[in-house]
This record gives C-alpha cells, sequence and structure tokens, in this order.
C-alpha cells in the first residue's frame, strides 16, 4: 500500500462508526475525487495526489501521498476533518503540530480602489505569491480577523486538524477568485454590496495591515469542449480569469449584471452575453458530449441549476456548481 509520491504520511483511524467511511466517501463525492474500490481498500485520486485506506482490524489504516508537502498536509487536516465529524480520530505518524494552516500565507493589504461601479480591486504583498498561479487553482480564502484585537491565525492540532480561533476572535473567510499574481503581490475583486463584512472591513481604512491568504483552493480551471460558464455579478471575476485562460473559441459565458461597465474585460470578449435569466439561458443551451457546464451564483440560483443539469442527466463530472453567497 504504497504511494509513488515524494512526500507522504500515514494514520491509523480505530473503531469507527459505521457511518464514518461512508461519509468520507461522500464527502469525495462532492470534491469531485474518483474513487476506486478493490479488495476492501478504497483509493483516492485527489488532483494529483492520493489517499489509500485499507482495513486495519477493527478500523483503516490510511497512506497518504503527494508530490507537494503543503497538498499533504491539506490533504491531511481534510480527512481528519471528515473522520471527526463522526466522532473518530486518526494516530498519524507525524503531524505539523503548531505549523500555520496548510496553504496560509500572511501577506499586506497594499493598495485597493474602484475598478467599477460595483468592483474594488485589491492588491496584498508578500513573498508567497507565486504559488497562486493560475495552474494551482482559481481561488483563495481572505482571512480577516476582528477589528480591535490581535489575529490568532488557524494552526495545525495535535490530531492533524487545523484549529480555527472561536468567539470573539473568529475569522471571516470569504473566498476570492485571484484575478492576477506576481511574484510578490497578488490581485483580486470584491463584489460591492450591502452587508458584506469585506466591504465593511475596508471602510475601515485597512492598508498596510496584514491579512491571511489561504488556498489556493476551489478547483482548477474547467475542461470542456465546449466550455460552458454561467455566473452573476460575484461570479464575473471567476468567468473573466477562466475565459483568460482558456484559449476555446467554442467557450460561452452568460452573465446577469445590472451594470455593464462591472464587466470589465468580459465586454470585450466575444464569448461572453448578457443574461437577464441565468436559469433560463441555462436550460436554452445546448450540452453535446464532451462539453462542461460551470455555473455559480446565489445558492438558491445553484440548487436550481444542479437540479436542472442533473435532470438532464449529465454526470456529475460534466458540470460544476457553485453557490457563491446566500
Amino acid at each position: 500500500m504504497t504511494a509513488p509520491m515524494k512526500f507522504r504520511t500515514t494514520g491509523l483511524a480505530r473503531k469507527l462508526k459505521p457511518s464514518a467511511l461512508p461519509a468520507l466517501l461522500a464527502h469525495a463525492e462532492e470534491w469531485g475525487v474518483p474513487v476506486t474500490q478493490e479488495d476492501g481498500r478504497f483509493r483516492l485520486d485527489l488532483w494529483g495526489a492520493l489517499a489509500i485506506l485499507a482495513p486495519v482490524g477493527e478500523g483503516y489504516g490510511i497512506e497518504l501521498g503527494s508530490p507537494e508537502e503543503l497538498f499533504l498536509r491539506a490533504l491531511q487536516d481534510a480527512i481528519s476533518e471528515a473522520f471527526a465529524e463522526q466522532g473518530a480520530e486518526i494516530s498519524w505518524t507525524d503531524v505539523a503540530e503548531g505549523a500555520l494552516a496548510p496553504g496560509l500565507a500572511l501577506m499586506k493589504l497594499a493598495s485597493a480602489g474602484l475598478r467599477s461601479p460595483g468592483f474594488l480591486r485589491l492588491r496584498v504583498e508578500g513573498p508567497e505569491a507565486p504559488r497562486f498561479a493560475a495552474e494551482h487553482g482559481l481561488h483563495f480564502r481572505l482571512l480577516l480577523p476582528p477589528q480591535d484585537r490581535a489575529p490568532i491565525w488557524p494552526r495545525v492540532g495535535p490530531t492533524g486538524r487545523v484549529i480555527w480561533p472561536r468567539g470573539e476572535d473568529r475569522i471571516h473567510a470569504p473566498a476570492y477568485t485571484t484575478a492576477d499574481q506576481g511574484a510578490d503581490w497578488i490581485e483580486f475583486e470584491v463584489f460591492r454590496h450591502e452587508g458584506s463584512p469585506t466591504c465593511a472591513w475596508l471602510d475601515r481604512d485597512p492598508l498596510g495591515r496584514m491579512v491571511g491568504i489561504l488556498g489556493p483552493n476551489g478547483g482548477l480551471r474547467p475542461e470542456g469542449a465546449p466550455l460552458l460558464l454561467f455566473g452573476d455579478e460575484t461570479a464575473i471575476p471567476a468567468v473573466s480569469r477562466i475565459l483568460r485562460l482558456s484559449a476555446q473559441p467554442d467557450a460561452r459565458a452568460w452573465i446577469s449584471c445590472a451594470d455593464p461597465e462591472d464587466l470589465g474585460d468580459l465586454r470585450r470578449d466575444p464569448r461572453a452575453t448578457r443574461a437577464t435569466d441565468l436559469l433560463a439561458a441555462l436550460e436554452r443551451v445546448e450540452t453535446p458530449q464532451g462539453s462542461h457546464v460551470w455555473f455559480a451564483a446565489h445558492a438558491s440560483l445553484a440548487r436550481a441549476a444542479r437540479a436542472h443539469l442533473l435532470g438532464r442527466g449529465l454526470a456529475r463530472t460534466e458540470f460544476t456548481v457553485a453557490a457563491y453567497w446566500e
């Protein structure tokens, strides 16, 4: 049971509830992770990394392998969390106890300004910016500690799970799309709307303050021929990023937004179209074999889009649906 990866770790989960393993496999399905089973062993292929689970006595032996240590630790945290939800803990051979959460970089807010009536463009600076390049993932989480308290950043606990601050030290952690990235900086865009904790934080003039940038995560660039993208205002940065990374002339995007200026570069992309009703646009589009549908919007629209695509008979590997806000 050896994973052919540069970085590896092993663990043992004992006395599992009957629901523990099915819960982990359900998480794998949510993540879009292929799972194979042979002789009681389960193999999960996770974006270049690998997890193998095999029965050992009353529990399961676990082996993780990854070409990158950072992803290995993130995977260790995710699997530990999935088992912990079922009341089970894993004894790992090694844990990076006390280290910052896997993928967490502390960066300084260098600038913030209007990109359009509805969007702010922010730049954060720090030496770990290069690993947020497009090939590693489209998104990250912005970690904002409480305004008037010293930040307590999430760190790896003794069981391999990340311990997040709670109560008055709780961190706000919204997800954003990397719009651009350089040797020591990342730029991203924030949609301006009422009730946004990020917008409220920006109103307090936080230039020069340290923030946490956790990732990259949220999936890689979707692939499909054709690639069919649907999104509301909150998805504009992601749609723009995906189209910039895609050379496919048959890629298409439908965007719902009130102000055309908020479309930014999409206004000049012939593959992008404004839509007043995303679900109606989705229902009208053809999905030939080999295509991939990507849909991101309000949670209610995302649920309706997922139900529609499943009702069409599309496999879960043929579409990506995300709730960008609630």
